[in-house]
């Protein structure tokens, strides 16, 4: 979290569209903190993307990628008619944003996209929860992508953050709860391991 995952990402999709490429952003319809199926960045920089659910198949929507034009040669569904750009170029690329939420069947489907329908696929998320414990989603991704690129952030006492906290409204530590509490007072701040354990997150 606030590593730059979001402006990388939006990064990307320029650089594929700035070659005349399509293609396609996802995040999760449980993450609706700057809009309902929005991306944005702490910089301010914001775009429009799809939303995926629990039970969204991201191999049976996208396996047919090279027919997906949007002239009157092929059939799109309403929603990705919407959402492309009016070119008759197929995919080039599939962004996933907020990947920690993509549960382990669904990171197996967009592994199988990216090696058997060869639709290139870019996962951005996080790995741990505010306790530490990995999310189902992040593990799988982290045991199937063919590479890993980490973007660093720093804690409040200059050391690199790795663990997330969760906060509440006074600015005190949350030590129990679900796994993802996303709406309301709750916020997050990324320490380093020795500010998580030695509970001196500046907060």
């Amino acid at each position: 979290m606030n590593a730059g995952k979001s402006i990388a990402l939006l990064q990307v999709a320029h650089n594929y569209e700035e070659q005349g490429m399509n293609v396609v952003l996802f995040t999760s319809d449980i993450d609706n903190r700057f809009g309902h199926a929005n991306i944005a960045s702490r910089l301010g920089v914001s775009r429009k993307a799809l939303t995926y659910s629990r039970w969204t198949n991201f191999y049976e929507r996208l396996k047919d990628h090279k027919e997906l034009f949007l002239d009157d040669r092929q059939v799109v569904d309403d929603e990705m008619r919407a959402y492309l750009t009016a070119t008759a170029k197929p995919l080039a690329c599939v962004l996933i944003d907020e990947a920690q939420f993509l549960d382990p069947e669904q990171v197996r489907q967009l592994h199988r996209l990216a090696h058997v329908a060869g639709l290139p696929v870019i996962c951005f998320g996080i790995r741990s929860d505010f306790l530490g414990e990995p999310f189902p989603g992040a593990a799988y991704l982290l045991t199937l992508a063919d590479d890993i690129e980490e973007l660093k952030n720093i804690c409040a006492c200059g050391r690199k953050a790795t663990m997330n906290v969760r906060i509440d409204d006074r600015g005190e530590r949350i030590t129990e709860g679900e796994q993802v509490a996303i709406e309301g007072t709750v916020r997050y701040i990324q320490t380093c391991g020795r500010c998580f354990y030695l509970g001196t997150a500046h907060l």
